[in-house]
């Protein structure tokens, strides 16, 4: 069993970044710009906000952090990214989610402009993505795509099974891993709370990918011996032996199921650096267009 590492892989990925930034401002070309966009004091926003500050100044890139009260209006959010949209020296910016019960996510991620959109939510980086158009691939999915890169893993005639259909890495994952690209060429099933038997698929699997947000949902007896194990999910499980009191699990039954594959992410340290990193792509990609 090989540990696919994102943390490590993540590092090594930063470290190029900041190569090339380095000879973008040697050759008198503009510093990426990210923005990012908080609304509110979700404790996890914070963090994961936090983290991408951090990323940005480790590979060299400008960013900058707006913060809005909780109590901001739709109308005054909507506003805030026009002005974003405007903005020639922002590359790329997001508006982190969850925001407020009393703000439209979705018309929030219409009205960024495709242009900076590097999360790559808008309809239109997604309908890209799914005609195999250059674009802003969402970040998680983009991620896993460099992990296996990395790793120099071939797909090519794998089945693939995606457990989980959602806009930000289900779906995109399914089409991602169906198209004709060195990271690709599988046969994609994808299962969802609807699909009876989900182990019918997972056994038949050469690669799965576990993004359903359910704590250890993926069991050893649902994997078959060899199989690539990718874990989305990652959850706090309370624990009374930790300091914190609570613990850290993905979607996947790790201590089971690792034995019984040739390549495993762990949680943490797996997908989530690589979710990160891949945001920083994008950042790169939107400030050379």
């Amino acid at each position: 069993m090989t540990l696919l590492d994102g943390k490590k892989t993540a590092q090594a990925l930063q470290q190029e970044l900041a190569e090339e930034v380095k000879l973008l401002q040697a050759a008198g070309d503009k510093t990426p710009h990210l923005v990012a966009v908080l609304v509110g004091n979700d404790g996890a926003s914070e963090s994961y906000v936090a983290g991408k500050v951090q990323d940005c100044e480790n590979v060299g890139f400008q960013s900058t952090l707006i913060r809005l009260p909780a109590t901001t209006t739709e109308a005054e959010l909507l506003a805030q990214i026009e002005a974003l949209n405007n903005d020639s020296s922002v590359d790329g910016f997001i508006v982190q989610l969850p925001l407020p019960k009393h703000i439209d996510a979705e018309k929030v991620t219409q009205a960024i402009s495709p242009a900076k959109d590097v999360d790559g939510f808008h309809p239109v980086s997604v309908g890209r993505m799914a005609k195999g158009l250059p674009t802003f691939i969402s970040a998680t999915p983009f991620g896993i795509l460099k992990l296996l890169e990395k790793y120099d893993i071939n797909l090519t005639g794998k089945h693939a099974v995606v457990l989980g259909r959602s806009q930000i890495v289900g779906s995109p994952m399914s089409i991602l891993l169906a198209r004709n690209a060195p990271v690709g060429n599988c046969t994609v099933t994808l299962c969802h709370s609807k699909t009876p038997d989900i182990s019918k698929h997972t056994l038949q699997a050469d690669i799965i990918v576990v993004a359903l947000g359910i704590p250890e949902f993926l069991k050893a007896d649902m994997v078959r011996e060899g199989a690539i194990v990718i874990d989305v999910g990652i959850t706090r499980v309370a624990d009374d032996t930790k300091k914190s009191g609570f613990r850290l699990v993905g979607d996947v039954d790790f201590e089971s199921v690792a034995p019984k594959c040739a390549y495993i992410t762990p949680v943490p340290g797996g997908v989530g650096p690589m979710t990160r990193v891949a945001l920083l792509y994008n950042t790169l990609l939107a400030s050379k267009k």
